[in-house]
């Protein structure tokens, strides 16, 4: 479907990515559209699976998570039995927010929260103790020097329009 996106479509994903809870009066207002004709663009994107889902983004420290960090897993074997082993057992963890399989030496990256340093060791412990675990390189993080959506939609709009 992305070849069929118009600059409103682009435009309507522009705002939703930065306001998910933008309403639909005020994200038809900012695209120069009415509202049941914005509705029904947003629910066509929403239905081609564009739109995934819509989350409100949370501030950890405010909520008891003072440590976000990264862990860089790399396993024994990476057969398709032993990797679905792994991200099953990954999927269990609530401290990992994010995994992501990479190519080269790294099997996966992790993104991790924790409440504090004793319970980002007990992951760490519990992930090295894995059977088909090699080795694990953490990183704690300092500070945040940009946050953005994963999608740059300003780029992607230039080089369609």
């Amino acid at each position: 479907m992305r070849g069929r996106l118009d600059s409103i479509d682009w435009a309507i994903l522009r705002e939703l990515q930065a306001d998910g809870s933008i309403t639909n009066v005020e994200l038809a207002r900012r695209v120069g559209l009415s509202a049941p004709p914005c509705l029904r663009r947003v629910r066509a994107l929403e239905s081609a699976g564009i739109i995934k889902a819509y989350r409100a983004i949370l501030d950890p420290k405010n909520l008891g998570f003072e440590i976000v960090c990264f862990a860089m897993v790399q396993l024994d074997v990476q057969g398709k039995k032993e990797l679905q082993e792994f991200e099953q057992r990954v999927k269990d963890w609530p401290m990992v927010r994010e995994c992501w399989t990479l190519s080269g030496d790294i099997d996966f990256i992790m993104k991790c929260v924790a409440p504090n340093l004793a319970a980002f060791q007990g992951l760490v412990s519990e992930l090295t103790s894995l059977p088909n675990v090699r080795h694990v390189r953490t990183a704690l993080t300092l500070d945040l020097v940009k946050d953005e959506p994963l999608v740059p939609i300003e780029d992607v709009a230039e080089a369609e329009g």
